[in-house]
């Protein structure tokens, strides 16, 4: 074989190694319920559960956050994050955790939060302001 073959057959065979490298090692969304049967990281959609308190003490343990959230499912779970709590947390209108369930609640290793628009109240006012310019 020519040198040119066998290092196409090497830089294929790379390929493919981290192509199911990468696929084994993503997380799959999933329910609380989903991941109280699996072993493995999910990744779990929901809202906070402004009702109930969080919990960080930056004095006395900087990397333990923990919340109650729900799941598009409805069911909810005490949320435990090792790591300082994300800053404008109480304002995400939705959350993404990748993390397990251990017991009754799902330790979490990333957050993710999609946080309201900043320009979504600007549109909200300009509205109500033609409006009240429409009524004079």
């Amino acid at each position: 074989m020519k040198k040119s073959s066998i290092f196409g057959l090497v830089i294929i065979a790379i390929a493919i190694a981290v192509i199911i490298s990468v696929y084994s090692n993503s997380s799959t969304y999933g329910s609380f319920k989903d991941a109280e049967n699996t072993e493995s990281e999910l990744q779990v959609k929901g809202q906070l559960n402004k009702t109930k308190d969080l919990y960080y003490d930056a004095t006395k343990d900087a990397n333990y956050f923990a919340f109650y959230m729900k799941d598009d499912n409805g069911q909810e779970r005490k949320v435990v994050f090792t790591g300082s709590k994300p800053q404008d947390f109480e304002r995400s209108e939705q959350i993404v955790l990748t993390g397990k369930m251990q017991g009754n609640e799902f330790h979490a290793s990333k957050i993710l939060m999609k946080c309201p628009s900043k320009y979504k109240d600007d549109k909200v006012e300009m509205t109500e302001f033609k409006a009240k310019q429409a009524a004079l």
